[in-house]
């Protein structure tokens, strides 16, 4: 996905087990801070969670039963479109306030960078095209502003968030 940057993301962070994948690039898309870790353990994933302060998204049942859990979400849906609203209805997050902010690959907020620092990165016609630039400071992933943003907010917009909920 090659997106531009656009506002500040929400302060809830979250961490979400191996069965939310989708569910976590879609967060990182609007901007939430979302650890996915697939290859963690339970154990690992609550351990984290603890350390750093945040909310474990979870389809695993037993993780729910745990005496020392951090806050947690059980995510009802196998359908992403149907967790990502729960999340967002739950911790009354505004879907546009942070979108496109954030790797989504790394969950690093992403820099600002010139054109002509990207020029051998991306192909001439983006180049030509655009003016602004983002980057992961960990992948060196690129993104600028392209379809994809018209496609997030159409998505949001079915999933029952309308445009003017932006901040």
């Amino acid at each position: 996905m090659t997106e531009m940057m656009e506002t500040a993301a929400p302060a809830v962070k979250f961490i979400a087990d191996r069965m939310l994948g989708r569910l976590a690039t879609w967060l990182r898309v609007l901007g939430i801070d979302t650890v996915y870790r697939p290859e963690w353990q339970d154990s690992a994933l609550l351990r984290a969670a603890h350390a750093e302060g945040r909310v474990l998204l979870t389809r695993d049942r037993r993780v729910c039963r745990f005496s020392e859990k951090p806050p947690l979400l059980f995510i009802e849906s196998d359908h992403f479109r149907a967790q990502l609203q729960q999340v967002l209805h739950t911790y009354a997050i505004d879907p546009y306030a942070g979108l496109l902010t954030r790797c989504v690959r790394c969950n690093l907020p992403l820099c600002g960078v010139a054109p002509d620092d990207v020029r051998s990165c991306v192909p001439e016609y983006v180049l030509a095209t655009q003016t602004r630039f983002v980057r992961c400071p960990r992948c060196r992933r690129v993104y600028w502003g392209a379809t994809h943003a018209a496609h997030i907010r159409a998505e949001l917009q079915q999933l029952g968030f309308p445009p003017q909920a932006q901040s």
